[in-house]
């Protein structure tokens, strides 16, 4: 079988590695990690196509480790038990591609190897690790954001794997959206196809060209934000189209959804409650039917959202209180309301003259009669 051009053409040395200079370059934590040999479990957490792979190899080869590599969408518990119970006298790294897709029970399996240092665990990962990797193995990881590479970036790779120089090498890097492996095998596919690769064949080949939208850039964050704004106007029509859009881009689906389940509550609150409760079972059926029949279930809770009444009262209550503590600080909770666990405590007045269904204010002293939450927003 023919070895893929961008394996190829895979670095080997930090020397040769384009992109990703917040942590590799001099000084930086990673390359620091790789040159010092030192032993660390971490987290690489970025786009495809960005060297997660590379790097996570790059350091089983500083440690002069034995690397083991699973990928979360195919291994189970008996793959990792294969690696945790290998008889060797080196140092052990798993490298786990996409272990956002292990399970809470297999994550839960590899935290005591990783807490006695029986391996060393690099996981590589296109989600939030905060979202998607248990809180026990985050504590014990450093997690390294890597970032899209830039148009730059990626006509420096393609020149390096003998693109052209010019016009084929800018519409190859634009098209690749960030992803090195992309625009790699996007040139290698003109190459195959044409005998040839200028900005005609390339045009050529991809005639239709892919959406262009930077899931990491201003194109990002400038759909998203109009999703939202669409949404908020009660406009349907607009909020499907954005929809649409992000999903041709390559979005995580389960980025909508969650910023559907924020909306819910910021923009809709107590006027429609259910609305929180329809957004979370349309994370929940992303979650559980995927790519891309879950786009229907998307449109459903965008439309849904769209028409419901509006109201921020409750996030409006939520931003005043938080401003109130932090300008007041941590000021005394009235004693009627505090629990007397103890006699000292209850000789002291903790909860004297509380009551069920009390009308006296519970609220410290120094804001008593503040109103946070104005139903008659609603």
């Amino acid at each position: 079988m023919n070895q893929p051009l961008a394996d190829q053409f895979r670095p080997h040395s930090l020397n040769d590695f384009i992109g990703q200079s917040h942590l590799v370059g001099e000084g930086r934590p990673l390359r620091i990690l790789i040159e010092k040999a030192l032993p660390q479990s971490f987290i690489l957490w970025g786009p495809p196509g960005v060297g997660k792979t590379t790097l996570a190899r790059m350091y089983a080869q500083a440690l002069s480790a034995k690397l083991y590599e699973v990928s979360a969408v195919r291994a189970g518990k008996k793959d990792l038990e294969k690696v945790i119970l290998d008889d060797t006298s080196e140092q052990k790294i798993l490298f786990v591609d996409e272990i956002h897709r292990f399970n809470k029970a297999q994550q839960d399996y590899l935290l005591p190897f990783v807490e006695d240092g029986t391996i060393i665990l690099v996981g590589a990962t296109t989600e939030n690790p905060s979202f998607e990797v248990i809180s026990a193995l985050l504590s014990r990881s450093t997690v390294y954001h890597l970032q899209e590479l830039s148009t730059e970036e990626l006509q420096e790779i393609l020149a390096r794997v003998g693109c052209p120089a010019g016009g084929a090498q800018e519409v190859l890097a634009q098209g690749a959206n960030g992803d090195a492996r992309k625009a790699i095998g996007l040139y290698e596919s003109v190459l195959d196809l044409t005998g040839e690769v200028t900005k005609e064949s390339v045009e050529r080949v991809f005639q239709t060209g892919d959406i262009r939208y930077d899931k990491g850039g201003e194109e990002h964050y400038d759909t998203i934000s109009a999703f939202i704004k669409s949404m908020r106007a009660s406009q349907p029509d607009a909020a499907v189209y954005y929809l649409a859009r992000m999903l041709a881009g390559g979005e995580d689906p389960k980025f909508i959804a969650r910023r559907m389940v924020i909306f819910a509550s910021e923009d809709i609150g107590m006027a429609l409650p259910t609305a929180l409760v329809v957004a979370n079972e349309v994370f929940r059926a992303v979650e559980t039917v995927g790519l891309p029949e879950a786009a229907i279930n998307l449109a459903h809770g965008v439309v849904y959202l769209s028409e419901a009444p509006k109201s921020r009262a409750s996030y409006d209550a939520l931003r005043s209180a938080q401003s109130d503590v932090n300008h007041f600080g941590n000021v005394s909770i009235p004693k009627h309301i505090k629990n007397p666990v103890t006699k000292l405590m209850k000789k002291e007045g903790y909860g004297a003259g509380y009551q069920l269904y009390d009308e006296q204010s519970y609220l410290p002293e120094a804001l008593k009669g503040k109103k946070y939450y104005r139903k008659n927003k609603e």
